[in-house]
């Protein structure tokens, strides 16, 4: 059953893909530009799904970014990229074999190993940055027959399904995001001394409040939230893991198989996802291309905005050192 958003009529077609989260989008050719109530629709659905799908979309960098700017400003590619493709500074490139021609093998086994962790890679992208990204938008350019999903789930509705007493004490916590979190790399690969020539840390709160829909969602992540600051490593420890185990419900997600041309647009603020793990396992290549939105400095329930510990905030401007 297709969803009608308010307002109606509306420009495009808006079809739920889950209980919680995820909506497809059609009736919008997203590589022409778009008329303001167009991009008005496309926004209200995805503060509403926290991720909406386009299928069989034309874009090649050109379009993807002006794509991307219709609903804000881009980031540089990526905090430690220091090679987009040439002259597309906001394109980053997800690729397993460029990245191993990049950074070497250290890079991929580093990925492998979130195999083994029970939580296997969900994360939210680039919350070590004192203002994480508003969104991602990523592109499926080449992808293997199957295999290669990717999953997204809804961190308010995680919030929403903790008791009341637990999302009270919650309200008042806070923890530190760190590029690497708790698997970090090996110290003599090429991409750990890119991290360490890179830092980037921030304290953010456990519950941030969403800036456009006033909605409370979990904002711990598996993939860099370091620890919950001001209590024991064991009290972290333990309750990390019961958030962890919260975020990745099933009932609060949402899978995506990749055709070419499939695009996927992410509120980075109420999401986390999980990448595959299995990439080097595929028959075929790989190859999708991502922009993503600048965003705000988070602020908690109680009034309370993220510190910055070390780096930069992630805007437009390339500050990506080398070892």
């Amino acid at each position: 059953m297709t969803d009608t958003l308010p307002d109606s009529p509306t420009t495009i077609s808006v079809r739920p893909a889950a209980t919680h989260i995820g909506a497809d989008i059609s009736g919008v050719d997203i590589s022409q530009p778009l008329d303001g109530r167009t991009v008005q629709e496309i926004t209200d659905a995805l503060h509403r799904y926290k991720v909406i799908f386009f299928r069989g979309q034309s874009l090649d960098h050109a379009s993807h970014i002006a794509f991307g700017r219709q609903f804000g400003d881009l980031t540089y590619a990526h905090p430690h990229d220091e090679a987009p493709p040439d002259g597309f500074p906001e394109i980053f490139t997800v690729d397993p074999q460029w990245h191993r021609a990049r950074y070497g093998d250290g890079y991929i086994k580093q990925k492998q190993r979130r195999q083994f962790h029970y939580v296997t890679g969900w994360h939210t992208d680039i919350t070590p940055a004192v203002n994480p990204p508003a969104g991602s938008i990523l592109r499926a350019e080449v992808v293997p027959e199957y295999g290669g999903d990717t999953m997204w789930t809804n961190l308010a509705a995680a919030y929403q399904g903790l008791s009341a007493p637990m999302r009270a004490f919650l309200n008042q916590l806070r923890a530190e995001h760190r590029y690497g979190g708790p698997d970090n790399p090996p110290p003599d690969s090429p991409y750990a001394k890119r991290i360490m020539a890179n830092p980037l840390v921030a304290i953010h709160p456990v519950v941030r409040v969403h800036p456009v829909t006033g909605e409370r969602t979990l904002f711990v992540n598996p993939g860099f939230t370091s620890h919950i600051v001001d209590v024991s490593h064991r009290e972290s420890v333990a309750l990390l893991d019961m958030l962890y185990d919260e975020i990745t419900r099933t009932e609060y997600t949402v899978r995506l198989r990749w055709e070419p041309g499939t695009v996927a647009f992410w509120d980075n603020r109420a999401t986390a996802h999980l990448a595959p793990t299995n990439v080097e396992d595929l028959t075929g290549r790989r190859t999708l291309y991502r922009v993503t939105l600048i965003g705000e400095c988070p602020v908690g329930p109680n009034g309370q905005e993220s510190e910055l510990v070390a780096g930069e905030p992630f805007t437009a401007t390339r500050n990506v050192a080398t070892a």
